[in-house]
């Protein structure tokens, strides 16, 4: 099944992919034979799920891009103080190639412009018995999670035509920023702009810094933690040349640009985004990757000052209806269906707030199970709060999931229900309890995988009862002859908090729902019994007052066992009591072993 997300990215694929405005970088003439029409996006999440549409495979050279990763590598190296002594942090507000450095000191303004790239690659160590440019390739393949190389044909025509940073890298060395002959920083500048990437390997490396430094696929450290916000800080207000400013005000993500088409965006603790097309705007910037770029942070909410983009799971728990079933109490035979075929009903509890970045692994994860399963339901009660981009989402999936022949059901919902409304969420698949959603699936799954409704037309016989299966003819017969039969009307109280335990009832027809009193006064269902089951036992059996109430929900008839006629089997058919005895303590084994099961599942997470 497509997942809505897939479908996002093909929909804004297809919006600009007509769009060709902008020019391919020729100042490198290697770079001018790029095709414009190439076009690829790509979000990664941090713990690997990638999502992408169009070229994302399609090779190209990383350029600027390097500056943000291979400053890292410089901080690493060298410690903050020292790199800091010989590169500022501060935006230019010029373009990527002038030439730039602060009067009096000569140190470039910041490491994402050339004058700052060049200085931060002088900074590089010859280390393990690697060159400065091999380990430069080693570290940038950390961050894509894969060997990368480097395009000589680029590296030599940018090597050919660089006069301008030779230029920049003879003052760095004039003003002692760079320590050596600036020519070979210059040759490892020109090659680690001239390494191969693609555009999946743009989003995973924008990934990579979203955990952390920690590579979500090879779950390798490509930066130490500690340099992760300092690589950060200098995209979000340097990474994007004299359109920074603009840059964070609309879109509002740390990011670094190449001349290559490249642009790596990141959100931190949450995605990374890499977008390519070659076609460049006036400032060096994928003119594709800026509007894709706008449109994603605006459309899914994804601006770095947006109080609700929080990265906590938005997953509470998940379980089956295998697992966890509803209150209700139904006779044996559908207990073991629904045993049997439970994963049928998926329920994922959701909580704290939905975002885009909350809300993309629930729907990635609802997609799968949607191969093997009829429902999903969603439980919001410890939802706080949604955005639209989230409540659209879900939206879709629900459209997804019912083409697929797969109901999506949303229960607890509370303050959320008038904006579930708004996105096409119908009422009917709206519940206000857990316990509403999960019958209306277990009914449902039932008449599927039987063909008939597992509620009986009529009262229904003392041998189909679960307490008397097993009693021979003859006590049936006796049963019928000894024991009265009572009907009780839609809300009449069968058993009240309190009362002796004088009673114990089977229902016949009907159902009836066991209350609890609270704190504050009201009543809460905590079981529901049905046809054929048993009611009161528990205080029948140990003597004690009545623990809740036993209200009928329609109008119900039953099968009333005195105590002293139960007691009186003793002498009278001690072999028919050691039955009922049985019996009830086989249904109390297995609501213990069910509930024993729902409590593993939820402890799972």
């Amino acid at each position: 099944m497509l997942s809505p997300i897939q479908e996002y990215l093909q929909q804004l694929h297809a919006r600009y992919a007509s769009a060709l405005d902008g020019k391919v970088a020729d100042y490198i003439p290697e770079l001018s034979k790029a095709d414009p029409n190439w076009f690829g996006i790509c979000i990664a999440t941090r713990d690997g799920h990638v999502y992408e549409v169009g070229d994302t495979h399609q090779t190209f050279t990383i350029q600027s891009i390097s500056k943000a990763l291979v400053y890292g590598m410089a901080l690493e190296d060298r410690g903050e103080e020292h790199v800091l002594s010989r590169i500022g942090v501060e935006p230019s507000g010029e373009a990527f190639n002038a030439i730039s450095l602060k009067p009096g000191t000569g140190s470039p303004f910041n490491p994402m412009i050339n004058a700052g790239a060049i200085a931060t690659c002088g900074q590089l160590l010859n280390k393990d018995g690697k060159s400065r440019i091999e380990r430069v390739v080693e570290y940038l393949g950390g961050f894509a999670g894969r060997e990368l190389k480097i395009n000589n044909g680029v590296y030599q025509s940018e090597s050919e035509t660089g006069h301008r940073n030779r230029a920049i890298g003879w003052l760095l060395r004039n003003f002692g920023i760079l320590d050596d002959d600036p020519n070979e920083t210059l040759e490892t500048y020109f090659k680690q702009c001239s390494v191969e990437v693609t555009c999946r390997d743009l989003a995973l490396m924008g990934a990579t810094l979203a955990n952390q430094g920690i590579n979500p696929l090879t779950q390798k450290r490509a930066i130490p933690s500690e340099y992760v916000d300092n690589v950060l800080g200098v995209m979000a207000t340097c990474g994007m040349y004299d359109w920074s400013g603009e840059w964070v005000y609309r879109v509002g993500l740390p990011a670094k640009s190449g001349v290559g088409g490249g642009i790596l965006a990141v959100l931190p603790g949450q995605v990374g985004i890499g977008v390519f097309s070659p076609p460049l705007d006036a400032q060096g910037n994928s003119y594709r990757g800026i509007q894709v770029c706008m449109d994603v942070s605006r459309e899914l909410a994804l601006h770095m000052l947006n109080p609700t983009a929080t990265p906590r799971s938005a997953t509470r728990l998940a379980y089956h209806g295998g697992e966890v079933v509803s209150r209700r109490r139904l006779p044996p035979q559908s207990r073991e269906l629904l045993r049997v075929n439970g994963t049928m009903i998926q329920v994922m509890e959701l909580q704290g707030g939905l975002t885009f970045t909350t809300i993309e692994p629930v729907i990635r994860q609802a997609t799968a199970l949607a191969e093997d399963c009829k429902y999903v339901i969603f439980d919001m009660r410890a939802v706080v709060n949604a955005n639209s981009v989230s409540l659209e989402l879900l939206a879709a999936l629900g459209t997804r999931l019912a083409a697929q022949g797969v109901r999506m059901i949303i229960c607890q919902p509370r303050g959320l229900l008038p904006a579930l409304r708004s996105v096409g969420i119908a009422t009917h698949d709206i519940f206000p309890t857990m316990d509403a959603a999960l019958e209306t699936c277990e009914d449902a799954l039932l008449l599927e995988v039987t063909g008939v409704s597992w509620r009986p037309l009529g009262a229904l016989k003392l041998k189909s009862c679960s307490l008397f299966r097993h009693c021979k003819a003859d006590d049936i017969a006796f049963l019928e002859r000894e024991l009265q039969r009572r009907r009780y009307d839609s809300g009449q109280t069968i058993i009240s908090t309190g009362d002796t335990a004088d009673e114990m009832f089977v229902v016949l027809s009907g159902t009836v729902e066991v209350q609890i009193h609270t704190e504050d006064k009201s009543r809460k269902r905590v079981d529901v019994l049905t046809s054929g089951m048993t009611v009161g036992e528990m205080a029948f059996l140990d003597g004690s007052p009545r623990s809740a109430d036993v209200v009928a929900m329609e109008p119900v008839e039953c099968l009333v066992l005195p105590k002293l006629w139960f007691d009186s089997l003793n002498e009278r058919r001690p072999t028919l009591k050691i039955t009922l005895l049985q019996e009830m303590t086989l249904e109390i084994s297995s609501r213990l072993r069910q509930a024993n099961v729902a409590i593993s599942a939820f402890h799972r997470f």
